[in-house]
Parts: structure tokens; sequence; C-alpha cells
């Protein structure tokens, strides 16, 4: 609960000091970060996306290095069975040769679990997250269990163009909370990057918050205010995503098959909150909805043939829905 602006001055000082250690070992990369942690404390989880060679895996490893919650790795490959995620029932014999069956959980029971080329494993065993992902819980025969709290997928994937890979299903996309693009490094960032990884001393991150703070600071965020003004420019700015509502632009009538759900507008009010949260404000203003919004709605944008053909950007789109809405005030 937000008590005073101090708790949420000491909740904004751990989350700087969690960045600090993330620079310790990540070269640039700050919006990046920026918006994994915004994932993180909504309690959301992400998918990130880029080129091999972009230290997507590194920097989620840093990420969990800084706080005090199980990690597990899962290389998703396209041999991959649904069982070798969730864990599967195991035959156990007692001493008088009698035979009973006990679960063994895979590796989705961890706190930070990393999808490492998530689009690699082939649909059946992508859609294998999607209870864990929705309802934190892995249901194996007639058992149901519950993944620990708090539970994030980070997953990274490599862009769909590239060889032996399988896009991802609608329903599994619906459930990240952020799409997050790592982009190439500058020169300086290029040259920092090779002088800490041929150096003799490597920099570890360090632990510096635990499950129970995130657990606070997911359970005051939701205390932040949203105006009614506020909520209703973010409901329409998702009706807008879809091309039979009258005040679309003209771009989302020409390109978009399908718009965003209503997780799209879930996500933009609770990223929002995190972000007026970091900026020590109780209240989210319109310019929040303005940041989170391409992150939040470039996966649950679906282009018709011609925007495919095209090869039309869901981040423009968006950013033209947000200039006719501007224009219009």
């Amino acid at each position: 609960m937000v008590d005073s602006k101090e708790q949420l001055d000491a909740w904004g000082s751990a989350v700087s000091q969690m960045k600090e250690q993330i620079g310790r070992v990540i070269v640039g990369q700050h919006e990046v970060v920026e918006q994994l942690l915004w994932c993180i404390l909504a309690g959301g989880h992400a998918l990130i996306e880029g080129i091999p060679g972009l230290g997507k895996t590194m920097l989620i490893k840093t990420i969990a290095d800084t706080v005090d919650l199980s990690f597990a790795r899962i290389q998703f490959t396209p041999d991959l069975m649904p069982a070798d995620i969730t864990g599967t029932n195991v035959i156990q014999f007692g001493t008088k040769g009698e035979t009973s069956y006990k679960f063994q959980k895979g590796p989705l029971f961890g706190h930070v679990v990393l999808a490492d080329e998530i689009n690699r494993a082939t649909p059946k065993t992508q859609s294998a997250l999607l209870e864990a992902m929705q309802e934190k819980t892995v249901t194996v025969g007639s058992e149901t269990y519950h993944l620990p709290s708090p539970f994030f997928v980070l997953a990274t994937q490599n862009p769909l163009e590239q060889e032996g890979t399988y896009p991802l299903p609608e329903a599994q996309l619906d459930r990240f909370l952020l799409k997050i693009n790592v982009t190439y490094p500058t020169k300086s960032e290029l040259k920092e990057i090779v002088l800490r990884t041929t150096s003799a001393n490597q920099q570890q991150a360090e632990k510096v918050a635990d499950g129970a703070l995130l657990r606070d600071i997911q359970l005051g965020l939701k205390e932040i205010l949203v105006a009614e003004d506020v909520l209703d420019y973010a409901v329409q700015l998702l009706m807008n995503t879809h091309p039979e509502e009258a005040t679309a632009p003209e771009e989302v009538k020409q390109y978009i098959r399908f718009g965003s759900g209503p997780r799209g507008v879930q996500s933009m009010i609770g990223v929002a909150k995190v972000r007026a949260f970091l900026a020590g404000r109780f209240h989210v203003s319109k310019q929040d909805l303005h940041v989170v919004a391409i992150p939040a709605l470039r996966h649950r944008l679906f282009l018709n043939f011609e925007g495919q053909a095209i090869g039309i950007s869901p981040d423009k789109i968006i950013q033209a829905i947000i200039s006719s809405m501007e224009n219009r005030r």
C-alpha cells in the first residue's frame, strides 16, 4: 500500500539501484532496460525481439541477478516438448515393489523464467505457456499446480523472417504485457562492449531487491490514480486500432485487419502507472500513455495483406493514431 510520498521515493530508490547494477554489465539499451522494468513492476511478461548477438539473453540474466528470486532458463528448440517445460509425473518404486506417481516440476516453476528464442519451438510447445502466463498455474493430468509468486516470463525471439522459426500464436502474443524491440548499439557503445567483454575483470550485478519488495510495489502501484478523461483517452486510443472505428486514422483502415483486444488497454494503463511512479507522481498522464502505447500495442495489431506486402510497421500506425487524436484536441 502507498502510505506516503516517502514510500514512493524508497521504492524508486530500489528501482534506481536495480538500474545501476544492470548498467554495470549491460552497455546502453536504456530504453529496453526501462521497459523491462516496467513489465516486472507491473507484474507482467515481456517479449524481447532483436537480431542475434544484441545481448537479449545477457540482459534478462542480468536483471534476474539483481533480484533475490529463483531463475530458470529454457532454451527453445524444435524438438522441445510441453512436458520438458511444465514437468511430468514420474514413476517411483517403493521398498516392496509398489509403484506411485510423483510430479517432477519443470523449469517453468521459477520466479523469473527466460524463454530463450521462444519462436524456435513448435506451436504445440509454445502453447504450453498459455495457462502459466495467464493463470500462474500448470495443469498436468487432473492436478493443477500453482507457480511461485512473483512469476515472470521474459522471452526472446529473433525476427520471424529468420530461417527455422515459428510465428507465435495470437493468443500467446496477447499474454505478453509488452513487446520490446532491441536496437543495434551505437559506435561508442560497441567500443565499450568490446572493452568490457575482452577484459580480465568481468562485472557482475548484485542483488538489491527481493520478491517481497516487488510484490509490495506491484500492489502499491494499483493505487496510482487514473483520471476519468485519461481513462477515456486510453480506451479511445485502443478503439482507434480497429479499422471499423469511425475515428480511426486512414492508416488503420487501410492496413489493419484486426485491432487490439481488451488486454491492450489494460496493459497501457498498468504500465502507465509504473511510469508515473518512476517519475514520482501519484497520477497517470496522457503523456504516459503516449510513451507506453507502442510497446503495449505493437504485438496486438494484425496487418492485412496490403500492410504485410508493403512492410508497414505497427509502430508507425500507433504513432499515426496518437497524432490523429492530438490533432483533434
